[in-house]
């Protein structure tokens, strides 16, 4: 199964070691992706993710090593002109921000 991961579920996996999204993350057979900005994402919420884990530098350098092994990123450019508005159009009265991984799974 092919999956897209947003930031979300990333800094979950980050803030909480135990928790599903981790295992699911870690233990699948999916593949998963995600728009290369996702970097970005986690490092502007870097120091919520410390402080909520718990985690010092180092070890949340290493979980999110980790997990990014399991994530296969993708430049914006190469999704489609026709998959962006599309993905625009499905979710501009939800949240514009998403359309982005609604774009990637188109």
């Amino acid at each position: 199964m092919r999956v897209v991961v947003d930031a979300n579920i990333l800094m979950s996996c980050l803030i909480s070691p135990l928790s599903s999204d981790r295992e699911t993350l870690l233990e699948s057979n999916s593949e998963f992706f995600a728009p290369n900005f996702l970097f970005a994402e986690l490092f502007l919420h870097k120091e919520k993710i410390m402080a909520h884990s718990k985690l010092d530098e180092a070890r949340l350098h290493e979980y999110l090593h980790q997990m990014l092994e399991f994530v296969d990123f993708f430049q914006l450019d190469l999704i489609s002109d026709k998959n962006r508005q599309k993905a625009y159009d499905l979710c501009k009265d939800i949240d514009v921000k998403d359309s982005v991984y609604v774009a990637l799974c188109l």
